[in-house]
């Protein structure tokens, strides 16, 4: 989530919104590598609103230096797997991913595939040493739906050489999209000759640092005419905060039918501001996108962005229903033809 401000006056782990939970100790950490960040670059605060910054982070903005400053408009099921899902693949993935001192984008901490037509690749940005991360899963049309996540992570008191575990910001939405394709790879019906749209999986780098790694990736999705049918974003999966501002009304209301009819989580309605998370570069380059954050935005997690964000502070029930969200996200659309 890309909030380096000052957090409201709450309780530091939303003692009215659920309890946390305990888990193993903190495990060792390991030093990382530096790279000198830019001097100067071009923020977007707002819609086509931008100034120039010498360094430092603020909140909710796109960093858009060297990208197009033109604004696009939009272009106007599978219950059997969720107990598939489970929880010890994430939570072991979860422990060793935040061995990582810190994973922000300018510090510098092989990718295959056993389905066959199913690829994965490091995604390289020129600006930046940190990559994303695609994986396709190739359908009979090249209408893309697109479930994605932000892998860095950062400490808003020292960017460079603090310690940022980012469990839930955002490492538990990296590792549950990992098991989520985990169990559609190994679902049956699940096959490249049935599936009709295509399916990708993003994991982007530079979220932290104005949203680059995702605006790297669909400026060039929108420069090659790519057509991408929906975009769901997984940034702090805990409970159900569906975000209202910035994000596409028809895709919300069709996100919301599903979290009724898969999830056991009430949701609620929220706004989180301008560019507060990846969904904001699919929407700024005229491609629909919904993103579910985990609470109403008041209720969120106040250890965020600090050493202190660790696996006890997450709740893995509420991992799992997220999951649950993009397996029916998915099917429901992977398998659909446009009206």
């Amino acid at each position: 989530m890309d909030l380096l401000t000052a957090w409201p006056c709450c309780y530091p782990r939303r003692t009215n919104c659920r309890p946390s939970l305990s888990w193993p100790p903190p495990v060792v950490i390991a030093g990382p590598k530096q790279v000198q960040p830019r001097t100067l670059f071009t923020i977007e605060t707002a819609p086509g609103q931008t100034l120039s910054s010498s360094g430092g982070c603020g909140s909710h903005f796109l960093d858009i230096t060297g990208f197009n400053t033109e604004i696009k408009a939009v272009k106007v099921p599978a219950p059997r797997l969720f107990p598939k899902l489970k929880w010890d693949n994430i939570r072991n993935n979860l422990e060793k991913y935040a061995t990582y001192h810190t994973r922000f984008s300018e510090t510098v901490t092989v990718l295959k595939s056993k389905k066959q037509g199913v690829t994965a690749n490091a995604f390289p940005h020129v600006l930046w040493p940190q990559k994303s991360i695609v994986v396709t899963v190739p359908g009979r049309s090249n209408e893309m739906v697109i479930v994605g996540a932000h892998l860095d992570s950062v400490n808003g008191a020292n960017r460079l050489e603090a310690r940022a575990p980012g469990v839930d910001d955002n490492a538990s939405g990296s590792f549950l999209l990992l098991e989520s394709l985990r169990v559609l790879l190994s679902d049956k019906d699940f096959g490249l000759s049935k599936l009709q749209n295509t399916i990708e999986f993003h994991w982007y780098a530079v979220e932290e640092g104005g949203l680059r790694g995702s605006q790297d990736i669909f400026t060039q999705y929108a420069n090659a005419g790519r057509d991408v049918r929906a975009m769901l974003n997984q940034d702090m999966p805990e409970s159900f905060g569906l975000i209202t501002d910035f994000t596409d009304p028809t895709l919300n209301e069709y996100i919301g039918r599903i979290i009724d009819e898969y999830i056991d989580i009430e949701r609620v309605n929220s706004v989180c501001g301008y560019a507060c998370s990846d969904h904001g570069s699919a929407t700024r380059n005229g491609y629909p996108a919904s993103f579910i954050f985990e609470a109403a935005f008041e209720c969120r997690n106040l250890h965020i962005h600090t050493a202190n964000d660790t696996i006890e502070h997450i709740d893995p029930k509420h991992v799992l229903q997220h999951g649950q969200l993009v397996l029916g996200f998915l099917y429901e659309l992977g398998f659909s033809k446009s009206n």
